[in-house]
């Protein structure tokens, strides 16, 4: 078989380990800057996406003054089978994280803070209160740091969606993750339409607010899927792409069916940009927040202009 090209895989599909090629390597360097980031989180007893789903660019984006602060706890009541978060029954809500978070980002003089979290489906609003009071209290204690927010899909609940939206985030992400005939295997309790649709009602709400998706490949879609997914993106007015190269957090999570080719992250880039988006970040070690500090300028005038 050809390994060059993406292979539909079928849920009857035996899956077989890829070995791990060789780009696939990250450089590992503690700088100050880093090793100040981790004594922070430890002391204010704050949860980073970075830490907890082993991402791969942590050295990378911690150094460079960028991080992804994980509220809401870190027990998601969903179990989607791509991601290293812990599931369960979560116990925790913090009132004061909001507040701690903003105190860590005002003292690292961050120039870009990223806000996601666990999915709390326990929650009433999913935590849309928790992530707008964040927001706000980042903005009165550091008014030049830009600020992005990864949310879950809230089940499809639009007010939770406003109630972010209005909080003045500069970016609103959320990950569509895979193609839509993947989601009964890999993210069971999500619906492709309600990803989109949340990201469109954050244009409706907001047309000059930059909205972003992303993707995970290896796990048996085809090309022609993702470019029917970069399609609907579109149709729904999504500003910034990011795709990258699914990498197995351990032998409980789905197989990567295949690694997909340093050259093939190029061709989709460009088939990408080409259908309007205003930024796309596309490799092998590409994640929702690589590099995001870099998008926030060229995808708010696309989305100005756009506007």
């Amino acid at each position: 078989m050809d390994r060059s090209e993406p292979q539909a895989v079928s849920e009857s599909t035996p899956l077989v380990p890829a070995p791990i090629p060789a780009w696939i390597r990250v450089k590992v360097t503690e700088g100050e800057r880093f090793k100040e980031l981790k004594a922070l989180v430890a002391e204010r007893r704050l949860h980073t996406v970075c830490e907890e789903a082993r991402c791969p660019n942590i050295f990378d984006c911690w150094s460079r003054g960028t991080a992804t602060f994980m509220i809401l706890g870190d027990v998601c009541t969903r179990a989607c089978r791509f991601c290293a978060v812990t599931s369960g029954r979560p116990t925790e809500l913090d009132i004061g994280e909001p507040l701690r978070v903003a105190e860590s980002v005002a003292q690292l003089k961050l120039r870009h803070a990223v806000i996601t979290s666990v999915d709390r489906d326990d929650l009433a609003d999913g935590g849309a209160g928790i992530f707008a009071r964040t927001i706000l209290a980042i903005r009165r204690r550091s008014p030049g740091t830009t600020v992005e927010v990864l949310t879950p899909d809230f089940q499809g609940d639009l007010a939770a969606v406003r109630t972010v939206v209005e909080a003045g985030p500069d970016i609103f992400n959320h990950n569509t993750e895979t193609v839509p005939r993947l989601y009964a295997r890999i993210r069971p309790k999500a619906v492709y339409a309600n990803s989109l649709a949340l990201l469109r009602h954050v244009k409706h709400l907001a047309p000059s607010m930059v909205t972003k998706s992303g993707l995970m490949v290896g796990l048996g879609e085809t090309e022609a899927e993702l470019l029917d997914v970069f399609r609907n993106m579109r149709l729904h007015d999504i500003d910034v792409l990011t795709v990258g190269q699914y990498l197995r957090p351990s032998k409980r999570h789905a197989e990567v069916v295949r690694y997909y080719r340093p050259e093939e992250f190029v061709r989709l880039k460009e088939q990408a940009l080409a259908m309007g988006f205003g930024h796309v970040e596309a490799g092998p070690l590409v994640r929702s927040s690589y590099h995001a500090d870099e998008q926030v300028p060229a995808a708010q005038r696309k989305s100005l202009l756009a506007g």
